[in-house]
């Protein structure tokens, strides 16, 4: 478990110290532990301030939020509760954030700014760069850009490499965060209802709460990457043969005038009696049909 200074802790929660010290002063946080003169805080502070940072962003007002986990933490141990925070909050992913510079994501993002005009720039000298950070690729912290998801950033990156403008990557963004969002909800959703976690909380056993969300996290991202691969797969097929159809020669139209004819078959006795050829010397003469 990481230890944080104070100011530590403060940025890594994306707030500020001052914040900090407020939550503490009013019983939102529980206090450092202490080595000598200096408070070390861990990761169930951290995930005590997104809590408090989420509840606020909802309209809640700090005294709101202090009654709120007073009612939680009635009933409840401490150390279980903060345990259960701490598993709602960890990040679903083993990236770690990066930091790059204002230039090297310009670079990225528009490869064809020369290199001599990026001297002396601002971010909001690319104002496409903001629809990136509500998009969550970068965040501005003042000085530098602070990426969450390496990956999702390298996503977004690699396909303006490949000629797809800005715009429309971000677009495709927006999309899809919609529509990772909605399933989301829906496998959550059904997975509170099927295991009974829509019951009062007071109710349920808060370590066995928290071993189902252990267990949730890495359910859900299988279950989804197998439905995502699986159908990109069929779109990708489906859209390779779509292109080629594209591509390759147009079929002729068809001609009802050439198109080719049978000769109706005749019954037995419409079909002309055969010739045969007379032998020895005789006239031909006419063979009888023969049924067989």
């Amino acid at each position: 478990m990481a230890d944080y200074r104070i100011d530590d802790l403060a940025r890594a929660a994306g707030t500020t110290v001052r914040h900090v010290r407020g939550f503490q002063e009013r019983g939102l946080l529980p206090p450092p532990r202490m080595k000598g003169r200096v408070g070390f805080y861990d990761d169930t502070h951290l995930a005590r301030i997104h809590l408090i940072t989420r509840l606020k962003d909802r309209g809640y007002t700090l005294a709101s939020i202090g009654e709120m986990l007073s009612a939680w933490e009635r009933g409840h141990n401490l150390a279980d509760l903060l345990g259960l925070e701490r598993v709602i909050h960890d990040p679903w992913s083993d990236e770690e954030p990066v930091r790059m510079t204002l230039a090297q994501v310009v670079r990225r993002f528009y490869p064809d700014v020369p290199e001599e005009a990026l001297e002396g720039v601002k971010p909001a000298d690319f104002p496409k760069l903001r629809r990136a950070e509500e998009l969550e690729f970068i965040r501005w912290t003042g000085e530098e850009y602070l990426v969450p998801s390496p990956r999702l950033f390298e996503v977004g990156a690699g396909l303006v490499e490949a000629g797809i403008e800005l715009d429309a990557v971000l677009e495709i963004a927006g999309r899809l965060r919609g529509d990772v969002d909605a399933i989301a909800r829906q496998f959550v959703r059904l997975t509170v209802e099927h295991a009974g976690l829509d019951a009062r909380l007071g109710d349920l056993d808060i370590r066995e709460v928290g071993e189902v969300i252990r267990r949730l996290r890495p359910i859900g991202m299988q279950a989804v990457q197998g439905l995502l691969a699986r159908s990109l797969h069929a779109e990708i097929q489906a859209e390779f043969i779509r292109q080629i159809e594209e591509i390759g020669p147009t079929p002729p139209p068809r001609d009802p005038a050439r198109a080719p004819t049978r000769e109706p078959v005749r019954r037995a006795a419409e079909r002309p009696a055969p010739i045969v050829a007379a032998q020895d010397g005789g006239t031909a003469r006419d063979v009888p049909d023969v049924q067989v």
